[in-house]
């Protein structure tokens, strides 16, 4: 299975109907994508693949050959990126598990609304299940992310 994570060409010598969290975790060592519940039900393993969110231990590697995948670990590099900025800022973790997904989720929702609404922000992050409830910490640190990518827009 051949695809391009994290903007670098990879190849993984799996059958096709392995599931992507899998072939990240275990094959190329990307173990930044969590295992939750295994049935696309919790969002932890969410990745971007072509730019949108997929839950990657639903996903067959075989449904991503030749396509762009993106891990948390390729989001941006040192935690530059608007999302991870903002979780660092408003303190967003609990105790982290979700985190990944939480972020992922996220950045797929501010690169398609720049200024999302609660209402934006609850449908895109419906699923991604946050055990310690840090929903209102994940709610404003999505509308500080907006704010913060806005600023650098500006800057450019």
């Amino acid at each position: 299975m051949r695809f391009v994570l994290n903007g670098k060409p990879v190849e993984a010598a799996v059958d096709g109907d392995t599931p992507l969290l899998w072939v990240l975790r275990d094959t190329l060592g990307f173990t930044g994508t969590k295992y939750g519940c295994g049935r696309g039900l919790c969002g932890c393993c969410t990745v971007h693949v072509e730019g949108e969110a997929a839950r990657s231990c639903l996903l067959p590697v075989a449904a991503v050959q030749g396509l762009r995948v993106t891990t948390i670990e390729g989001l941006a590099a040192g935690g530059a990126h608007p999302v991870t900025r903002a979780w660092v800022a408003l303190d967003v973790p609990q105790c982290g598990y979700c985190q990944p997904g939480q972020i992922m989720a996220a950045a797929a929702l501010l690169a398609k609304r720049r200024r999302p609404t609660d209402e934006d922000i609850d449908a895109a992050m419906a699923g991604v299940i946050c055990r310690c409830g840090t929903y209102p910490r994940i709610r404003a640190a999505i509308h500080e992310a907006a704010r913060i990518a806005a600023t650098d827009a500006g800057k450019a």
